[in-house]
């Protein structure tokens, strides 16, 4: 069986930077690019701060330069998921359903997914209006009504971020008492261009062509009303892609990989991107961690030649 000098797991700006530096370094990286190519960036709209566009890009577009940039260094792709992966001895092992592949290396950078709440138009709405990154789209939503979701720090984090866009941040909380940390709570409690909808549990986020608000329920008297809003901010955290990873490598608790400049606990499989990035989930970083990730494994093989 031919056996690649890389692999690389996952799309997005992570795995898209990763196999541009590989196929740059004559490494001829295969990269099993997912059933949602190109990531979360595919479901947002206007990219704003990456570097280089001044004008903003649309993020399938940028994922789809990305792709080209990739494949004219002469990356290969394979379409659909990564099934199962064997780490425990070189060469590595990853399958696509039956087809298996082999690697000196692997590079993983299968992202992470915000968590969603599964309300009917939470995904039609996705980037006209439903968000689930303040730091990407708030921007967007200047003197305009918003409403955050959740009760964690995340929450907290991203209503404090969005005051200075909004006219207004209500969040909604199907408690009546956060679960952030205490001076997460005070930051935000403190605020006073955020409101707190207590007992609301989210029914329906409410728009025809963008949002218009969001239907919610009353979790003690089971009342419904709307709240009017411009934007919707999920904050309910994310959940990282690394289910056949488990038993192969080491995560940590919350499932994100375990890596120090991208090398995990396994020499030769690197990880890079939202999978290992619990703190700032931005394309630029993820594509920044691809390139560590790549010249990371070059070094490998280059020393073990």
């Amino acid at each position: 069986m031919d056996v690649r000098n890389v692999i690389v797991i996952g799309t997005g700006p992570a795995g898209l930077t990763a196999a541009i530096y590989a196929a740059r370094a004559e490494l001829k990286p295969l990269v099993i690019e997912g059933l949602q190519a190109g990531g979360q960036l595919t479901i947002t709209t206007d990219v704003e701060n990456f570097p280089g566009f001044p004008e903003g890009i649309m993020g399938p577009e940028l994922m789809d330069n990305m792709r080209k940039q990739a494949e004219r260094f002469g990356t290969e792709f394979v379409s659909g998921d990564a099934s199962r992966v064997d780490f425990s001895k070189r060469p590595f092992k990853v399958w696509v359903g039956d087809a298996e592949y082999q690697a000196k290396t692997v590079i993983i950078s299968t992202g992470a997914k915000a968590r969603l709440l599964g309300l009917d138009n939470e995904l039609r709405l996705m980037g006209r209006g439903v968000s689930a990154c303040a730091t990407c789209d708030g921007f967007f939503y200047k003197d305009k009504e918003i409403v955050v979701v959740g009760g964690g720090d995340s929450a907290m984090e991203e209503a404090v971020f969005l005051t200075r866009f909004g006219k207004r941040v209500r969040v909604v909380h199907r408690r009546d008492e956060l679960r952030a940390s205490k001076i997460m709570q005070e930051r935000a409690l403190a605020n006073k261009k955020i409101e707190f909808v207590w007992n609301a549990a989210p029914v329906d986020v409410l728009g025809e062509e963008t949002v218009t608000g969001l239907r919610v329920r009353d979790t003690k008297t089971d009342e419904v009303s709307d709240i009017e809003c411009d934007g919707v901010f999920m904050a309910i955290g994310h959940t990282p892609n690394t289910q056949i990873f488990e038993g192969q490598i080491d995560l940590d608790g919350s499932g994100y990989i375990n890596a120090t400049n991208t090398k995990t606990n396994v020499e030769g499989v690197f990880a890079c991107g939202d999978v290992q990035d619990t703190v700032y989930k931005q394309a630029i970083t993820a594509a920044g961690s691809g390139c560590q990730a790549a010249l990371e494994a070059e070094k490998l093989l280059e020393e073990e030649e």
